[in-house]
C-alpha cells in the first residue's frame, strides 16, 4: 500500500489491486478519522471490500455478460452470484506505478498484458490519484489501442462510512430523474424521481436501503455527504462526462456509495437498443476519454 498525505487528507492506494482506494481519511481536532470505509489489511488484495475501486471498460452490470456492437455479439464472462458481467475487469489487476510523491500517485495499465482481460477490445487506461490542498483529485481515462472502435463506459465505486442515529450522514444528489431498475439494471429511459427518491436536497440516509442510478444532474452542483460528528462536508465535483451517480446504501451496514459513472447499469443494452440516456461512448482507434472527480473537503 501506498500513502499520500497532506494537511487535509490521508490516503492509502494499492496498485496491485486495480488501484483501488484503501482508506480516505480527513483531519478532526488533530486526528484522523475515515470519512470512506476502511479496507482491513487481511482485504488489501479484495477490490469489493476496498474503499473504492475502479470500473473500466465499463460500470455495473451488463445482463448476461452479452455485448452487442455494430450488429455483432460478444460474450463475456460473467459471476456466479447474478450471471451478469459486473464492475469491469481492471479492479483485481496489477497496474503499473509510473508517478509518485508526497501527495500524487499515476498509474497505467495495457489490457494486452493480461491474456485473459474480459473484453474484446484492445485498450490501455491511466488512473491518477492527487491531493490539492482541500481536494482529492481522481482522474481517470481510457484509451482505444484496437484497430476498430469500440463502446465503453468506466466510473469509481466508493464507499464512505455511515454512522447512525444523530451522527447519520445527510446525502444530496443534484439529480432530477433515475432510472426504474429490475435485478439492478435499467431497462428503459430514466423518468423524474419520486418523493421517496428525492435526494435534490440534503436528507439524512437513516435506515433507507438503496440502490439507485440517478441522472439529469442540475448544472456543475456536485453530490453533498455531511456529517454532523464532525461538522464536515464532501462535496463531489465530477465532469460532464460522469452522466450518472449511483446511491447504493444496505440495510443495517455501517456504509454506503456514491458512485460517478458514464455509463447507467446496463448502459450498453439500453445503447443497443437506442435507448436515450445510456451513458455509453464510443471510442475511435487511437481516441481516448478522461474524466476527473473531486471530493472536496470543508469543515463548518
Amino acid at each position: 500500500m501506498i500513502t499520500i498525505q497532506n494537511k487535509y487528507w490521508q490516503v492509502g492506494i494499492l496498485p496491485e489491486t486495480g488501484a483501488s482506494i484503501a482508506f480516505g481519511r480527513i483531519r478532526h481536532n488533530d486526528a484522523w478519522v475515515d470519512v470512506m470505509r476502511p479496507t482491513l489489511e487481511s482485504d488489501w488484495g479484495n477490490s469489493s471490500n476496498c474503499s473504492s475501486f475502479v470500473m473500466l471498460p465499463w460500470c455495473n452490470r451488463i445482463k448476461d455478460g452479452v455485448l452487442r456492437f455494430e450488429e455483432k455479439t460478444y460474450q463475456l464472462k460473467t459471476t456466479k452470484d447474478d450471471g451478469t458481467a459486473r464492475h469491469g475487469d481492471v479492479r483485481k489487476r496489477d497496474w503499473t506505478v509510473d508517478k509518485i510523491d508526497a501527495n500524487h500517485i499515476h498509474m497505467s495499465l495495457q489490457s494486452i498484458d493480461f491474456p485473459d482481460m474480459n473484453w474484446p477490445f484492445k485498450f490501455s487506461a491511466q488512473a491518477e490519484y492527487r491531493l490539492d490542498k482541500e481536494k482529492f483529485i481522481w482522474i481517470l481515462s481510457i484509451k482505444n489501442e484496437d484497430s476498430q472502435p469500440f463502446p465503453t463506459g468506466f466510473g469509481h465505486h466508493p464507499y464512505f462510512v455511515k454512522p447512525t442515529g444523530a451522527n447519520a450522514p445527510h446525502v444530496q444528489i443534484p439529480c432530477q430523474q433515475y432510472f426504474e431498475l429490475t435485478d439492478y439494471m435499467a431497462t428503459d429511459a430514466a423518468v423524474p424521481v419520486t418523493p421517496k427518491l428525492d435526494f435534490q436536497k440534503m436528507r439524512a440516509l437513516d435506515d433507507l436501503e438503496l440502490n439507485h442510478v440517478f441522472t439529469k444532474r442540475s448544472g456543475h452542483e456536485p453530490a453533498r455527504m455531511l456529517y454532523p460528528e464532525w461538522g464536515a462536508t464532501l462535496e463531489m465535483f465530477s465532469d460532464p462526462l460522469f452522466e450518472h451517480i449511483l446511491l447504493y446504501a444496505p440495510k443495517g451496514e455501517p456504509f454506503y456509495a456514491v458512485e460517478p459513472m458514464t455509463n447507467a447499469s446496463d448502459g450498453f443494452n439500453l445503447f443497443a437498443n437506442h435507448i436515450e440516456g445510456s451513458g455509453v461512448f464510443i471510442l475511435q482507434p487511437g481516441e481516448e476519454k478522461q474524466a476527473i472527480v473531486e471530493l472536496v473537503v470543508s469543515k463548518s
